[in-house]
């Protein structure tokens, strides 16, 4: 098997957002779990066999989003004779996960895989399929349903009755960084702070004069939420935030964004988060992760074969996957560069140069790309038909699936362009075509993946990274 990653989540081997044990790869070196695919798929086809709501609705995610029902599950309501196949399948306790009675959640703690609440007294099972989308109002308006949301707006834990047939339950719910499943009422003055923490991420400034203020003026912004909202509300709020810019500046995303959110579904099927980063500020960026509440995985080493390296981090309360990608040397592939501070290089690789053409990922140039869940082919063949291309995949296994749409052209400053080129970064030509042309700025991401992977492949990844450098002016469509 071609993998690269394990788990952190549930180990117990990382605490805070740091590493309490020295790094070790193998750690990382993610299963494909199959049987527990399988098994879950079973059920779900079981219900949806019941449930006319939820097969027409699984047939709509897949002709108008190209989406697949199964990735928007939330968890599902099994029966207790459930609990022998699940352990054997890979699951494990969620000791972490807060239920109403005192009910068992089952997860696995080593696979992109939905959760499983066992419950005793059902007629069907599963008895639910809870859906989850990024905003419960959203999906209730888009539906026409008559149920009233349980939990107040904004609460960490909503929840909605979509259908009710031959003794199954749809339901959506909305989660606010919480992995428990007990709606509580806001506390005094919760809201107030909220629409606060809110705004200020919506107002954030991203353009400065030099980028070491933009990474100090995040940092306050984050010592001003924090103490408002919490640790993992703030990285929720965060994440909207940045999704909602980089949407702005690619049109791939807000077609597919609004294709998704004609079923109330939002970017509830994001699968990770990818920044580019200079080689002076990637330790800022990976602290900043670090106060988010993120958690170090894989660490990518690709240096000597392709310029460049990744740190992987995840936060494991919200759910969100960050992918950070920075230039590297040869030399450098031994280090941990994610928290040692790297010196200027001689020559810039292709993160380096997009870096120097459009500005910071975390700053205004905004995230290179969004990766979310798909049926692969599907949405290709669905995307082409509004005028969106797709490069060639760069993982292409049974087990995992991903291509970049491609790319949106940015135009470049003369000012960005003039710098590197009187720091011979880039030759007369480059820098010509960089002014009249502009460069590729960011993509959508489709991924489809199976067997529960978690991870990614370090050899394709340098493939696509090579083969979006700005300095190449061709795309392969697919």
């Amino acid at each position: 098997m071609i993998s690269s990653a394990t788990t952190t989540a549930g180990n117990g081997a990382l605490s805070a957002g740091r590493e309490a044990v020295p790094y070790d790869a193998k750690q990382f070196d993610w299963p494909l779990a199959y049987d527990a695919e399988k098994f879950l798929h079973q059920r779900v086809t079981t219900f949806l066999g019941q449930n006319s709501f939820a097969r027409r609705l699984s047939d709509r995610m897949l002709q108008e989003t190209g989406t697949d029902f199964f990735e928007w599950i939330d968890h599902l309501v099994l029966s207790p004779d459930d609990e022998e196949p699940l352990r054997e399948a890979g699951f494990t306790r969620d000791e972490e996960a807060e239920t109403p009675h005192g009910e068992v959640v089952f997860h696995h703690p080593r696979a992109t895989l939905p959760r499983v609440f066992l419950r005793a007294g059902q007629r069907q099972n599963p008895a639910v399929i809870a859906l989850r989308p990024e905003h419960v109002a959203d999906f209730v308006a888009r539906h026409n349903l008559s149920a009233e949301i349980e939990g107040a707006p904004c609460s960490r834990y909503r929840r909605v009755l979509v259908a009710e047939e031959n003794d199954t339950r749809l339901e959506a719910v909305e989660r606010q960084s919480y992995r428990g499943f007990v709606p509580a009422p806001l506390k005094p003055g919760q809201l107030e702070a909220i629409v606060k923490v809110r705004e200020l991420w919506k107002t954030r400034r991203r353009v400065f004069s030099q980028d070491a203020e933009g990474f100090k003026v995040a940092t306050r912004l984050l010592d001003q939420s924090i103490p408002l909202v919490g640790r993992d509300l703030t990285c929720q709020i965060f994440f909207e935030e940045e999704r909602a810019h980089w949407q702005t500046r690619n049109r791939a995303a807000r077609i597919q964004k609004f294709r998704q959110d004609q079923l109330g579904l939002g970017w509830g099927n994001h699968d990770h988060h990818t920044f580019r980063s200079s080689r002076e500020h990637f330790v800022d960026l990976i602290e900043f992760l670090l106060k988010l509440g993120f958690e170090k995985r894989e660490r990518y080493y690709a240096g000597a074969e392709a310029g460049w390296g990744a740190q992987i981090s995840e936060q494991p309360v919200v759910g969100i996957v960050v992918f950070a990608d920075v230039d590297l040397m040869p030399d450098e592939t031994q280090i941990d560069f994610s928290s040692h501070r790297l010196a200027p290089a001689p020559k810039l690789g292709t993160v380096g140069l997009w870096i120097g053409l459009h500005g910071e990922s975390f700053l205004d140039a905004g995230m290179h790309h969004l990766e979310a869940r798909f049926d692969y082919q599907l949405l290709r063949d669905q995307l082409k038909q509004e005028g969106i291309n797709t490069m060639n995949p760069f993982s292409n296994f049974e087990f995992l699936r991903q291509a970049f749409t491609e790319g949106e052209r940015w135009p470049v400053g003369r000012e960005r362009a003039d710098r590197l080129l009187n720091a011979k970064l880039i030759t007369p030509e480059q820098h010509a075509k960089f002014i009249s042309e502009g460069a590729i700025g960011s993509h959508l991401e489709n991924l489809q993946r199976h067997g529960g992977f978690k991870g990614f492949n370090q050899k394709s990844v340098s493939v696509v990274i090579t083969a979006t450098d700005p300095r190449k002016s061709h795309f392969q469509p697919a």
